[in-house]
């Protein structure tokens, strides 16, 4: 299993090297590491590029914990039980988020993974979804601020893990749960790092609120 758990965590990793935001900033003969925070994510892809840009990494960082996460399902639905294919699953979207945020091609300087996050919770966890998406859209209309959305979206994704779990509805059995809280506290701490430097901005009032930005020569 612990053979397993590497393979699945590899699948992932290898869907998450896929940089949407980048790819598309050296079609146009760019690169968007040199532009706006410097980020790979949606957000400033959005910033740099606009919103069709913006839509577009998007939906390609939505989907890469997704497929990661079906062809984990396709290699080891016949070879484990339900509880730990779920487990295996969980590996892969995490993987995907480590490939964003840490491609060893770009010396692991990658995204901040919040919309792959977000992906990975759609597939394995939808019914944290309603509280996700109300702390962060809350918190993004109320200040305009996306990454203090985005932070406090990871942190209610790991609160409401616990407390589905405690109440018997991860579906693991007790032998996974601790590891998936483990994994999903990982992830959450992760984004929360990977934010330090909003932070820092948010706490001396001098983050960028969000807008859509166009292209500049």
């Amino acid at each position: 299993m612990i053979l397993n758990r590497i393979l699945a965590l590899l699948i992932g990793y290898c869907f998450g090297l896929i940089l949407f935001g980048y790819a598309y900033s050296k079609a146009k003969k760019e690169d968007i590491t040199t532009k706006g925070s410097g980020n790979v994510g949606t957000t400033n892809t959005f910033r740099v590029y606009g919103w069709k840009a913006g839509v577009f990494t998007m939906i390609g960082d939505l989907s890469k914990p997704m497929l990661a996460i079906l062809l984990t399902w396709l290699i080891f639905k016949e070879r484990q039980s339900a509880d730990a294919l779920r487990l295996l699953m969980i590996y892969a979207g995490f993987g995907a988020i480590l490939g964003h945020n840490f491609p060893f091609y770009k010396k692991f300087k990658g995204g901040k993974g919040i919309a792959c996050t977000a992906g990975f919770v759609i597939v394995l966890f939808p019914l944290e979804v309603p509280i996700g998406l109300l702390a962060l859209g809350g918190a993004f209309l109320l200040t305009g601020y996306v990454s203090l959305g985005s932070i406090l979206g990871v942190i209610s994704v790991f609160l409401q893990t616990i407390i589905f779990g405690e109440m018997g509805m991860v579906n693991v059995t007790e032998t996974y749960k601790m590891e998936v809280y483990g994994i999903i506290f990982v992830m959450m701490a992760m984004a929360i790092i990977r934010h330090r430097a909003n932070i820092k901005r948010l706490l001396n009032g001098t983050e960028n609120k969000f807008n859509i930005g166009k292209k500049k020569s």
